[in-house]
Formats: structure tokens, sequence, C-alpha cells
């Protein structure tokens, strides 16, 4: 047998418990066709030997927010500033490069008042850095953007007897001026005057975000929100997604989450959408699993609550400095049983976000409701984020299968912050880790991008100690897991948890060539994060090379 490549490593750990390591790995076609004593007699057409490298399957991000990352590249970087001042600053600056371009908008991202000593920008300083400048600053969470009085003047949100949407607010001062600061779902009012983008604009954002993503070692991930709601770029997006696989641009296996605004009400033949004739989707009858080994449908995304870091996703108790706040729902909840419950019945698996406990009591009790009634859909049903999860809460998703994708990565840049709004009591129950395990719950590795980065190796590591910037080890050492175990949710764990375990997350005969080779082994490492990747490979075709000898280097 003459193989199209042989690749050769230190230790090839597969993560297939009936062959756990391998030294050598022949591949055809893009698929693995055996390891070690299997490949005896072959014959390769070229050979990688990476040395006393280690490789393992591709990592899979399971939930990250890829257009918009991609955008944000071009935008102003806000992440590095440090106190009011400091932001001013930068304002003043862009606003001075901008000065030929007296149409553009001031876009600017990575804000987090935790960097302002908790502060928000005064919205008459934006008012005079900026003048009539429209300004759109993202928050980190994303669930919160700034702005100024040009923008909200331009969005109608000045003008008398002007309403909040539901599940948002322009907020306003104690005498009823806004200060600036926009929450959750009434970003839309800002965002549809820059709505939808070119399709052109979103194939360079794919292109910029998923080469960084081979950088990162990542050779899957789904992308969570597309085509509609305050988290879509286009009604067309999938279009952008499809040029960019035709261009060589998407250096990534993808996976779309449509929002559920993006879905239709539907009429079919009675027999349909399990006997009603009715049901939200998109046309066609398109659901989850249409398309290929490289860009393909997943689940449906559902907003249900906002962010920790706003003090804004639901919960059962007041935040910790915020009296008589529990944060809310984005609507109301009968809205969501009904409208999560006919994209169902046409066959769309589901994935609510739900950070706050409150939150995800109805999303559990949606989940599992639709299961009994309905039985499963193509891919697995998902709980996003699963951020303040009480212990019943564990026992219920493990119960029903339900799968969930809380964020190590949000655990040192982020988890002081988290633990001062929840208080010592409730500190345990953010975002789990070895809890979730113990009780046989499914999670999956994801980064949220770009709430916080996507670098896999400061995650696993973060899965593992815990340990917050200001060293807290966040929930107690009880909830610290093994590298095994964390390499496991970006590996095997989010395969199966966005229902495409068949043909990735593990290294396997037949399975899809995705790997990654990194300076030494996850598993041995004394700090995780400090290993390097040396290459990623997708379908065994190079994405990225840490230098440009290989005859494989990405062009």
């Amino acid at each position: 047998m003459r193989l199209d490549l042989l690749v050769r490593a230190g230790t090839i750990l597969t993560m297939d418990e009936a062959r756990p390591t391998a030294s050598s790995m022949g591949i055809i076609g893009g698929r693995i066709v055996g390891f070690d004593e299997e490949l005896e007699g072959c014959t390769a057409d070229a050979t990688e030997d990476f040395g006393t490298a280690c490789i393992t399957p591709g990592f899979i991000d399971a939930h990250c927010h890829t257009t918009w990352w991609g955008l944000g590249l071009s935008s102003l970087d806000l992440s590095g500033a440090r106190g009011l001042e400091e932001l001013y600053a930068l304002l003043e600056s862009e606003m001075i490069r901008l000065e030929s371009r007296p149409d553009a908008w001031l876009n600017g991202t990575g804000f987090n008042h935790k960097h302002h000593d908790g502060l928000f920008p005064d919205i008459a300083r934006l008012d005079a850095i900026t003048g009539d400048r429209p300004l759109y600053l993202r928050h980190v969470s994303g669930h919160a953007s700034l702005t100024n009085t040009a923008t909200l003047r331009l969005a109608g949100a000045l003008d008398p007897g002007f309403e909040d949407p539901v599940g948002g607010a322009v907020v306003r001062d104690a005498q009823g001026s806004p200060t600036g600061l926009v929450e959750e779902a009434a970003q839309g009012i800002i965002q549809k005057m820059v709505l939808p983008y070119s399709v052109e604009q979103l194939v360079d954002a794919v292109d910029a975000a998923t080469t960084r993503y081979a950088a990162e070692g990542i050779t899957s991930f789904t992308e969570a929100g597309i085509g509609g709601g305050w988290i879509g770029h286009s009604p067309i997006e999938v279009t952008a997604y499809q040029q960019a696989l035709a261009a060589g641009k998407l250096r990534a296996r993808a996976q779309l989450m449509p929002a559920l605004d993006a879905l239709r009400p539907q009429q079919s033949h009675p027999t349909d959408a399990h006997g009603t004739g009715t049901g939200r989707g998109l046309d066609l009858g398109l659901v989850a699993g249409f398309g290929n080994e490289q860009l393909s449908l997943g689940p449906v995304k559902v907003f249900m609550d906002g962010s920790l870091l706003g003090a804004t996703a639901a919960v059962t108790e007041d935040y910790c400095g915020h009296e008589h706040n529990t944060g809310y729902l984005l609507d109301d909840p009968q809205a969501y049983r009904e409208r999560v419950a006919a994209a169902y019945r046409s066959g769309w698996p589901i994935a609510l976000h739900a950070i706050g406990d409150a939150a995800i009591d109805l999303a559990i009790e949606i989940i599992s409701g639709l299961q009994e009634k309905h039985g499963p859909n193509a891919l697995p049903n998902r709980i996003e984020h699963f951020g303040i999860a009480r212990p019943d809460q564990v026992e219920a998703v493990a119960r029903h299968g339900i799968a969930v994708t809380p964020q190590a990565s949000f655990i040192g840049p982020l988890g002081d912050q988290f633990a001062k709004l929840v208080g010592p009591e409730r500190e345990g129950w953010l975002y789990r880790g070895q809890s979730l395990l113990d009780a046989g719950v499914l999670a999956a590795g994801s980064s949220d991008l770009p709430v916080a980065d996507n670098n896999v190796r400061r995650a696993m590591a973060s899965a593992v100690d815990r340990i917050t910037d200001n060293g807290k080890v966040l929930g107690g050492a009880s909830e610290c897991i093994s590298p095994l175990e964390a390499l496991r949710l970006y590996t095997v764990n989010a395969a199966r948890a966005t229902g495409l375990l068949a043909d990735r997350g593990s290294l396997e005969r037949g399975k899809l060539a995705d790997f990654v080779v990194l300076s030494g082994s996850p598993l041995d490492a004394t700090d995780i994060a400090a290993l390097q990747v040396q290459g990623t490979f997708v379908g065994g075709k190079q994405s990225y090379a840490a230098t440009h000898s290989s005859a494989f280097a990405a062009s």
C-alpha cells in the first residue's frame, strides 16, 4: 500500500482507548489508514518526522464566534487600556487616524470594566472626543456595548416614546439620560445600522480568524450563532462560509449554529413536524447535519439570558454588591417554550445559552420535555456555558443526557470577577470541572472567543489548575481535572457534543487525519500552557507550520 503521507513523532496520543499511543500514522485521501505495525511494508509519497514531538487529535472549539472575532481584528483593540484616561487616549488617537474618513464609525472591541476599577466611560467624555462620529465599542462579554450620543440619536433611542426592546436596555441614569451603556438585545438598535455586512467582508473575517485558529491547533469549530439576532452578521451568512471554503480561506472545519431568530414559521404536511405540520426552520426544510465534513449546520442557538460579567445572567439569588439584581431572561419563558418547541419539532437540535442558574432551570425544563415528548434529533442537545450551576442541575443534565459547554478559558482572566459577583457560597457552582465528570455529564471544551482567547493549551492548563489571575483556585481543588480529561474536553468530548465523533475527536483508522503537533505531551508537561504548536494538519494537509521548512507548510 502506498500512503499519501507517513507521519512519525515521539508520541501520538490517539485518544482511542483501544490504541492509546503510537509512534507512526499513515494517511490516504485525508483519512487515517493505520498505525505502527499496520504500516509495515507501506511506502509513502511524503514523510513527516517530528522527532520527539507529541501529536494529538486536532483541537475542537465547540463554541466560539468566528466572524465576530474576525471582524474585530480590524477594530480598535481596547483590551490593553488600564484606566479610563488610557481608554480616552486610545479613542482620541483613533479619531485622528479616521480624519480622512468622515463617514467611518469608530469601532472598538475588548472593553472590560475590570481594567478601569469597575468603571464605565463617561458619555460626556465620549461625546467630546467623537463629536458626531458614530461610536460602537463592544464589551468583552459581547452582551453589552458602549456608545455616544450621536449613535443613540441615529438609532432613535433619544426619540420621545422610545421603549427598550424585549430582553435589553439602553441604560439610563437617575435623571433618565443615557449613560452610553447598551445591554443585551438593545444592541440590535445599533447593529441594524451597520448590518448586513457584505459577503466579501465576512469571507475576509473568516480567513483572518481561521488562519489564527490553525496557529492554535484548532481543526474544527462550532460557530455559535449566525444569520439572525444580535449575534448574526447577514441573513446570508452561510454563503460567506461557502465562498470562504471554495476560495481556500476556511482553514478549519466549521459547524454553523443558526440563531433562533433566523428560523421562520413553516407549514408542511400534517404528518410532518411530529404530527403537527407546523414548526420553525430554514427554507427547503434544511436541518442540522446538512453539509459535509468541511462545512455543516449544527444546532439552533438560543440566547436565554445575559452575561455573568454584566450581572445580567438570570440567577435565583442577588448578585453580590447588586442589591435586588438577579439578572433577567431575554424573553418571556412561555415564548421560549413555544419557539424552541417549534424548531425542535422541525428536526432541529437545540443549544440554549444559559449562564445563570435560573436560566439553566428553564433550559433543562425545555430540553428534557422535548426529548421526552419527541425523542432525540440529529445531534446532541446542549446548554451553552452552564456558568452558575447548582448541584441538582448537574445531576439533571446528566440524567437527561444534555451536553454542556463550560469555558475553562474564562478561569484565568475572568474568574476573580465571577467569584466576586456570586460570593463564596456559590463560587463552587462556577464553570464546573470535575463535578461534571463525576456525574457523567458530557462536557465539551470551548473558548467563547472573543470573550476569552482560544489558546487551547492555556485553557487545558486552566481546567487542570483552575487558577485565576489573582491566584484563587476557582471553586476549590476538588473541581480540578486531570491533564488527560483536559485533553478530552477539546477532542473526544467536543466531537461527541457536536455530534461529529464518527470522523474526528480521536485518531483512529477511517477517521479524518486532523491533528496537531505539540512540542511535548500535555499529559506530563510541567506547564501545559507553555507547550508550543509546531504544526496543524486538516485532512492530512498542513494548515499551520511554526517554521516554513516543511514541504507541507501552508501557502
